[in-house]
């Protein structure tokens, strides 16, 4: 069902679906996308481009929230950055917005695809390209929320001229990695794009064997890796820059950048990236991923419902997600013991679900710590100051948009009283202490999942 200011116009996008978990045919949902090739060089100054707004940070941080507010207030809709959201179904382990969110501002790119599907980053830089460009000629503001780096990072530079596999060529590949895929011998397949001429293939997420084809046919189709074909800069250096000046830091040297490049881009990026104190961050992941196992329709039952559509963990983009890949293997050994589960099997699946959250953001910092475009605010502060300065940001004409100090978050850990803080960092369930607190998602497990007899050894840490 399309919906929004747009209508039926086919660059929209903005596709929404019913909260209920579908049962869907992957074929039936496939979106048919318009090529279109952007150009990311403008000669046209900065004054006189188009405004886009960027809001990211880690996980947990509350970015999504911000992006809802700033959207009401300037009359725009959001564009999400979130390579989770774009599946149906897995609406709470990727914080989607509800549908009264959806209703009341229009979001693009969420829901628009199958778990059985995968989405490229190439693919979100053309969608999220084309609702941009929609969302401006209805004359409101864009505004791309999400984390993932590598999507947020294209969208705005653009992406590199990969050229895209012959049909003889993609068959080839198929045929070449068919029964490695078959027999699971992902060692094997890796070694031999490595052969092929892409080292590091090694270093792909196990059993991204939509990447591992790409990389072998870009290998053929070329005679290069995909490492040959970069972004339009070389190397963070070499970013074009918004203006962005940080006050009363002395360690901002690297912030306080020049605007000789910025003309390069097709649009004016303001983007902003929402943070906190990484003690604080954690408790807050940490309380979030309990949430997520509270009620009835949790993180687990979408997760039931993927391994119920025939999808194991790890084994495609939807179910390599922080959560979902914890929780179908966790559900899939339950099922291996007859439907049962102990509270040690429980919290032992809960903790690692929250180190690999943790982790996920600890990652989310370090990409973004050298991504030079952004403001880095402060997630602590009250939403209305944040949203007064990025609205302010938003409206001035001209000339260097300054960080105050009063909502600065400095990008890295600046004193030995917060690494302390670090290093001793344990996790305190809120809701989730004693044995006894997880008895009905145990009765739960015993009440729908069924017994399955698979070769696979999961173990949870």
């Amino acid at each position: 069902m399309l919906s929004g200011t747009c209508g039926l116009r086919a660059c929209c996008l903005r596709l929404s679906f019913s909260p209920e978990k579908p049962l869907i045919r992957a074929d039936s949902f496939r979106l048919t996308r318009r090529r279109r090739v952007f150009s990311v060089a403008c000669p046209v100054s900065s004054a006189k481009k188009e405004k886009v707004i960027v809001i990211s940070g880690p996980t947990g941080a509350g970015k999504s929230r911000l992006a809802l507010e700033l959207a009401k207030r300037l009359n725009g809709e959001i564009i999400s950055a979130d390579s989770v959201q774009v599946y149906q179904g897995l609406d709470v382990g990727s914080a989607k917005p509800t549908p009264s969110d959806r209703k009341e501002v229009p979001h693009h790119l969420v829901d628009i695809l199958h778990p059985s599907e995968e989405y490229s980053v190439g693919q979100f830089f053309e969608d999220a390209r084309q609702a941009t460009r929609c969302i401006l000629d209805s004359g409101r503001v864009p505004i791309v929320s999400g984390g993932t780096g590598l999507y947020l990072r294209w969208f705005m530079y653009g992406k590199p001229d990969v050229p895209k596999a012959s049909p003889e060529i993609a068959s080839e590949v198929c045929s070449e990695l068919a029964d490695l895929q078959r027999n699971e011998d992902w060692d094997a397949a890796v070694q031999l794009v490595v052969k092929a001429g892409d080292p590091k293939a090694q270093f792909l997420a196990a059993n991204d064997w939509y990447r591992l084809r790409r990389s072998l046919e870009i290998i053929k189709s070329t005679g290069s890796p995909p490492s040959a074909f970069r972004v339009p800069y070389d190397s963070f250096r070499d970013q074009c820059d918004g203006v962005m000046v940080s006050s009363h830091d002395v360690n901002t040297s690297a912030d306080v950048l020049e605007e000789n490049n910025s003309k390069d881009l097709d649009y004016d990026f303001i983007c902003f990236f929402l943070s906190s104190r990484r003690v604080d961050l954690y408790k807050l992941i940490d309380y979030r991923c309990e949430d997520m196992l509270s009620g009835s329709d949790g993180i687990l039952s979408e997760a039931s419902w993927l391994l119920d559509t025939g999808l194991l963990p790890n084994s495609n983009s939807a179910t390599r997600a922080i959560g979902y890949r914890q929780a179908m293997e966790y559900l899939l050994y339950c099922r291996q013991q007859g439907g049962r589960s102990s509270p040690g099997d429980f919290f032992a699946f809960l903790s690692g679900f929250q180190k690999a959250s943790r982790n996920f953001a600890k990652r989310q910092l370090t990409w973004f710590r050298n991504e030079q475009m952004y403001h880095w605010l402060d997630a602590s502060k009250p939403l209305e100051q944040v949203m007064n300065f990025i609205y302010d940001g938003y409206h001035e004409k001209g000339g260097a948009l300054v960080v105050p100090e009063s909502l600065r978050m400095k990008k890295d850990i600046s004193n030995r009283r917060e690494t302390s803080e670090l290093k001793a960092y344990r996790t305190r369930n809120r809701h989730f202490v004693s044995r006894q607190d997880c008895s009905h998602i145990l009765d739960w497990i015993r009440r729908t999942q069924p017994t399955v007899t698979l070769g696979l050894q999961l173990i949870f840490i």
